[in-house]
């Protein structure tokens, strides 16, 4: 077996264990096309489904098969004026499944994440019925301090990146802990259980996913 998937795998086992104790269902598949499966297998038929902000959602084709699914869609995309967000947001608060990923993890089980206008760790938080969060097993940092310090100076600096932001940290490779009108730093979350236990389902990936 290769090494990185053995530790992967033994890496998950463990992580499992500790998010159980947090009331947070998880699971571990070897790949992205295990990973859009399992997915997909939590979506009941006719039922509402949004998702947040995420490139591992999209490295593992969630959207496209989402909209092919027997589901009520809700696209992030759609609305386009304020009038028509604030709809739109209030459509994805009671929706049954909410689809996001996470910036770090620590082995420990505890979920941390930045967001820049909120409504993605606002979800996180409350209202949809079920958050299923797809993540990589790149995002799995030893502890609070590390997974904090990976927010803030991998996911946040490259997700500036791409949504081409006039932040200090798209100049120097890390965060700066600036007040800059792009900052997308905003919102610090750190999720140490889930309420009611199983609300917050996990898929662990055994590839990097995402940033």
């Amino acid at each position: 077996m290769n090494p990185k998937k053995k530790f992967y795998e033994t890496a998950a086992e463990t992580l499992i264990k500790n998010l159980d104790k947090r009331g947070m269902e998880a699971y571990y598949v070897d790949n992205k096309d295990d990973a859009l499966k399992m997915a997909l297998r939590f979506v009941t038929p006719g039922s509402s489904v949004s998702w947040g902000g995420s490139m591992s959602i999209n490295e593992i084709g969630l959207i496209p098969a989402l909209k092919a699914w027997d589901c009520t869609v809700l696209d992030r995309t759609v609305p386009k004026t304020e009038e028509e967000k604030k709809e739109f947001f209030g459509k994805v608060a009671v929706c049954d499944y909410y689809f996001m990923s996470t910036n770090a993890i620590t082995m420990d089980g505890e979920l941390v994440n930045i967001d820049g206008t909120g409504n993605r760790v606002a979800s996180l938080i409350f209202g949809p019925s079920n958050v299923v969060i797809i993540a990589g097993m790149n995002k799995v940092a030893d502890n609070l301090e590390s997974a904090v310090d990976r927010a803030r100076n991998t996911a946040a600096p490259m997700n500036t990146i791409r949504l081409d932001r006039k932040t200090p940290c798209t100049q120097v490779g890390r965060c700066m802990d600036c007040m800059s009108p792009d900052c997308i730093c905003n919102q610090f979350v750190v999720t140490r259980r889930s309420t009611p236990a199983g609300r917050i389902k996990i898929i662990l990936v055994g590839e990097e996913l995402g940033y």
